[in-house]
């Protein structure tokens, strides 16, 4: 582990909360990816709208994710995005191919977007149990910008 730079916090604290944003990055890099490939590969009625909000809330997914990143480097750790360790570690489901329905994108990754919020909301409880605050107001601003983004994405489905 590289030198720690966040004070007041203990080594165990610290690893504990490196591995709680690395397991969070993974998830926030599989949703990144998940929404590209809605975003590829939707068609139909509805499709520009939802075509250009993927854009909008793929950029605020890839802030969330290098903020992850970041902090994991500011305790002194090392952020592990590779794709290997995404799919291996995200709790995601492989998002499904041979759809182009806007429909069943959008619900497809609005489900994804509520599974990640939720992970995101089990963080924060556990950073603030560790007594790492700063990861868990990370771990809530990341869960308030996951669960608008997939409000605007369900807004867009036909139950």
């Amino acid at each position: 582990m590289r030198e720690r730079y966040a004070s007041g916090l203990s080594d165990t604290t610290a690893k504990q909360m490196i591995e709680l944003l690395n397991a969070n990055l993974a998830n926030v890099i599989d949703l990144t990816l998940s929404g590209k490939q809605c975003h590829w590969n939707l068609q139909g009625a509805g499709f520009i709208g939802v075509h250009q909000l993927l854009d909008e809330t793929t950029n605020r997914i890839l802030e969330i994710s290098d903020t992850i990143a970041e902090r994991v480097v500011i305790l002194g750790g090392e952020p592990n995005g590779l794709a290997a360790r995404v799919a291996k570690d995200s709790v995601l489901e492989a998002y499904p191919t041979g759809i182009t329905a806007v429909n069943d994108h959008v619900q497809a990754l609005t489900k994804r977007y509520k599974m990640v919020a939720e992970t995101l909301r089990e963080a924060i409880q556990t950073a603030g149990e560790a007594g790492d605050e700063d990861t868990a107001d990370l771990f809530t601003e990341a869960s308030r910008i996951i669960d608008k983004d997939a409000w605007f994405i369900g807004a867009n489905a036909k139950y």
